[in-house]
């Protein structure tokens, strides 16, 4: 039901081919022509999350499959809102969420995949990535001063090195999907505009004055830098084995629902059924409920 309602608005959102990419003719206010009331949202989310509660439980019993969903933003855009109340449903023991912070000196001692590889989702787990190692081509190439404290080889530290990281990470997703690992990138699309209504309602409202921090002003200076970085890394590594999502992002409600329709349509793709017992197990089931049903 949730997919039929907005598989539009889903196909819209998704790029697997980055050759003719533009992120702006990506509008972050598009709803793709839907005009859901709040009740609307809340009764087709609450529907997802059933579904896809449902799916989790299938994935974590066949233990094949794993499901990495990775997610991009710039500052307010609802990352932490939209993990929140897209997996509000999904048993925790089968989730795990990494938020990946900067790096500490043991993280800069190593590759910049390593210490993505190290949170990688079990089999028949999902793993959430809030940020990820897309930040190695993102921040880092903004502020490319950072790039100094990874202790680079010179002559590796050139001016092919975003060029080079797109492909490694580019070759690393496909390695892991080889290995039975689903991957899902979403770029939660926030205007400029909405970015700046946001901040202002933390800063004027005291209950949310301690999710404002000086430091998201500092980095909204560099929008247009953020957008190039974005730009050049959804085209360079959008494939259809993984897929990005660029999420209109302005309405908060409407992307909660894409998201978890994304998430929901992959799973449903796997086509998972429940494990079938081998023979010995099954008559050992049988006999354990013989002697259930004779109990007095």
């Amino acid at each position: 039901m949730l997919l039929k309602e907005l598989d539009k608005a889903l196909e819209r959102s998704r790029v697997t081919n980055g050759k003719k990419f533009r992120l702006k003719d990506h509008d972050p206010a598009d709803t793709a022509g839907y005009r859901l009331t709040h009740e609307e949202e809340a009764a087709l989310l609450a529907a997802g999350i059933a579904r896809l509660s449902d799916l989790q439980e299938l994935l974590y019993a066949q233990r094949s499959w794993s499901l990495l969903c990775v997610f991009q933003a710039m500052d307010a855009a609802g990352k932490d809102g939209t993990i929140k109340h897209v997996m509000s449903g999904v048993n925790p023991q089968g989730v795990e969420v990494t938020s990946f912070k900067q790096p500490g000196p043991e993280e800069l001692a190593h590759d910049f995949l390593w210490r993505v590889m190290r949170n990688l989702p079990d089999r028949g787990r999902i793993g959430i990535f809030n940020r990820s190692h897309y930040e190695e081509v993102l921040v880092v190439r903004v502020h490319r001063d950072l790039l100094a404290r990874q202790h680079l080889p010179e002559r590796l530290d050139g001016k092919n090195i975003w060029k080079h990281r797109l492909e490694d990470i580019a070759s690393f997703e496909r390695y892991l999907t080889r290995q039975g690992t689903v991957i899902l990138k979403f770029f939660l699309n926030v205007s400029k505009e909405e970015q700046k209504r946001r901040f202002l309602e933390r800063m004027n409202h005291p209950s949310k004055n301690w999710k404002f921090s000086p430091a998201d002003l500092a980095e909204r200076e560099y929008w247009d830098d953020y957008i190039a970085a974005y730009e050049e890394a959804i085209a360079a590594t959008a494939t259809s084995h993984a897929p990005w999502f660029v999420i209109p992002a302005d309405n908060k409600g409407f992307a909660h629902l894409l998201v978890g329709a994304a998430i929901i349509e992959a799973l449903e793709n796997l086509d998972l059924k429940p494990p079938k017992l081998p023979p010995e197990e099954l008559a050992r089931l049988a006999k354990g409920r013989r002697a259930l049903e004779a109990e007095k």
